[in-house]
Parts: structure tokens; sequence; C-alpha cells
């Protein structure tokens, strides 16, 4: 049978427990429900950015904050009385965190911030952007990435945990501890003081919060055709331009290896079955230019993963037969493909707002409608 308290509301959260509790909760389901999809990277790094300044925030809180939010008074120690009596007549009742609890907030913190650090670190290594960028190589990046997934889905299962341990407390002591957390108070059998509110910090933690999302999400207010990320400002050559641009578009020597611009000019008079007419002084300029800004010099993410998933002994002439570009894009629908703004997949400008600077920059593509 549950144990029944006296109904003696006591101030047990204060306003900026409460408000960080839902606020980082939010940032979480965001950040999860954007990871995945390079159009809502930039959605992504933003819940991040939130989800890591309130991890701040709440260590900063567990110093100075209200009793129960001060990490000094939780019950650590208590974990193994507590769990070998929670489903006995004997099991002990909490006004703040209980041992269980405790740890879940020590645990949950603890990966926050792990998490937030490896999205920071794979944001500035294989984004090239954030506080971080390009201070670490794309393959850290790429590590860093494979990590930050990894323990999000740790993170994610000790969340699940720590609901089902409130639903759990909630039953065995009759008392709704998610509603708790809306009003900040819980029902005590001994007379408690109220925690303060501290309402002006949360005042202060939500405006915080206002002013990071304007000032994060204002360029799509203010400028056309946004782009939250912007690459890097890649070499340019008024041959190529001319040379390439003058049927198709003209792709950044960046995103093929080097030895696959040199068969193509090598082979110029079977270019897809056309040929280029091109002299010898432009040929040996366009391999220049080819061989200087390749895939192999990495300027580029896009460069990078190219390049790597291009076997040594091939020498690819089409893009779209490389396998990173074919794994990219093999969940496009085909009516896609199909659309009169795009009708080949080589129209890369179609659906790439950057495709004609190179960068092919994640957050810059968007699919026709």
């Amino acid at each position: 049978m549950p144990i029944i308290y006296s109904k003696h509301p006591v101030r047990v959260w204060d306003l900026p427990i409460r408000i960080f509790h839902w606020l980082l909760v939010l940032a979480f389901i965001i950040a999860w429900l954007s990871q995945g999809d390079d159009r809502y990277l930039d959605i992504h790094v933003f819940a991040g950015y939130l989800f890591f300044s309130l991890l701040i925030f709440r260590l900063i809180w567990g110093l100075i904050g209200s009793k129960y939010a001060k990490f000094a008074n939780f019950p650590y120690l208590k974990i193994v009385n507590y769990l070998r009596t929670l489903f006995t007549k004997q099991r002990q009742h909490y006004l703040g965190h209980n041992p269980a609890g405790s740890w879940a907030v020590f645990v949950i913190l603890s990966l926050g911030i792990i998490v937030s650090v490896t999205g920071l670190l794979t944001l500035g290594g294989e984004e090239r952007h954030g506080p971080l960028a390009g201070m670490i190589s794309f393959e850290l990046g790429d590590s860093f990435h494979w990590w930050h997934n990894i323990i999000a889905w740790f993170m994610l299962a000790v969340i699940g945990i720590h609901i089902l341990g409130v639903l759990v407390e909630s039953w065995l002591h009759n008392e709704n501890l998610i509603k708790s957390m809306f009003t900040g108070f819980k029902p005590a059998t001994t007379q408690s003081i109220n925690v303060p509110k501290h309402s002006l910090i949360a005042i202060f933690l939500v405006c915080l919060t206002i002013v990071g999302i304007v000032s994060y999400f204002n360029g799509y207010l203010l400028v056309k055709n946004y782009r939250p990320f912007v690459g890097p400002e890649l070499p340019n050559n008024a041959t190529w331009q001319e040379a390439c641009g003058e049927c198709h578009l003209a792709y950044h020597p960046s995103l093929l290896p080097a030895r696959s611009w040199q068969r193509m000019l090598a082979e110029q008079a079977n270019h897809f079955e056309e040929d280029l007419y091109l002299e010898p002084d432009v040929i040996a300029e366009l391999q220049t230019f080819a061989t200087e800004n390749s895939a192999e010099n990495t300027l580029t993410e896009v460069a990078w993963k190219n390049n790597r998933s291009i076997p040594t002994e091939q020498s690819p002439l089409q893009i779209t037969k490389i396998d990173y570009w074919v794994v990219k894009h093999q969940d496009i629908a085909s009516e896609i493909w199909q659309h009169p703004e795009v009708n080949v997949k080589g129209n890369c400008p179609a659906c790439h707002q950057d495709a004609k600077q190179g960068t092919f920059e994640d957050a810059a593509m968007y699919l026709p409608e």
C-alpha cells in the first residue's frame, strides 16, 4: 500500500530550478528531433548551445542556489539503504531529491556536459563552425561526432530510467512529482520552511534565453535566402569558370581528387561524348588549379568526405557516382529528382544554395516543394 502523508504543501523547488528543468527538457527534445538531418543543423546547434548554457547555470545554482538545489544537500551516500527499503514499509521519504534522484541529477549533468563538449568539438572539427572552428582536424571531428551520438543515446536511456523512477516514486509516496516540478510544492509531514522563489533570477534566465533565440535566428527575418552557416571562400579561377561553366555548373575542384581531374582533362576529346576543344595552355592552367584545390586538400567537409569515400585505385568522373554522394542522397524521393527545378542529379544549385561556391554547407540545403 502506498504511504499517505498529510497535505502540508511546502515550496521545495525554486523558480529558477523549475524553469531550468523544463527548458533543459525542451532543449534536449529539440536537439534530438533535429539531429541526423543536415537541413536542421542550425536548429540542432542552437538547441545544443541552450542545453550547454543551462547546464552551466545548473552547476552554478548547485553551489549558490536554494536549499534543495544545492549539491551539498544531496543524500548521495544513502543510496544503498534507500533502494533496499524502497518497496518495503520502511521506505524513506525525502522532501528534496532522494538518493536515486540525486545520482540521476549527477549522471544527467555529467553526460550532458560530455555530449555538449563533444558536440562543440564536432561542430568545430567536422563542420568548421562554432567557437572551436578549425582547431581540430576533420578526422578528429568525425570521431567526436561518433562519441557525441553514442553518449546522446546513453543519455536518452538514463533519462528514461529517471522518468520511470519519478513515476514509481510518485506512486509509492502518493505524490505527483511531475506536478511539483511545475508548481514547486511538495507535501510534507513536518514543519518545513518554503525556499525563496528567486523570481529575479528566474526572470533573468528567461530573458537571457529569449535574447539568445532572437540573436541567433534574426538572420531569417533580416536576410532573404539566409544561410546560417557560411563556408570558407574557396579559391576561384576565371578560366575554370569559363571552360566548365559554359555547359553546366562549374563544380569546384575540391569535390573530386586530383587524379579524377587529370583523367578528365586528359580525355577532353571525349568529355561525356563531347569534345571540349581546349588549347594546351588552357589544359595546363586547369590542371594546376584542379591539383592545388582537389579533394585531397580537404578545403571543406564535403571535400574530405568525398575523398575519404573514394578508393585510391579509382578516378571517378561523376560526383553523383561517389559513395558518399550516393549515401547522402539515397533517401530523397524520386519526385524531387523529377521536379522541374531539378531534372537531373547534377543540378546541385536546385537544392544547395552554396553550390556555386562549392562549399555545400549543412543547413544551406532546401528541397523544392
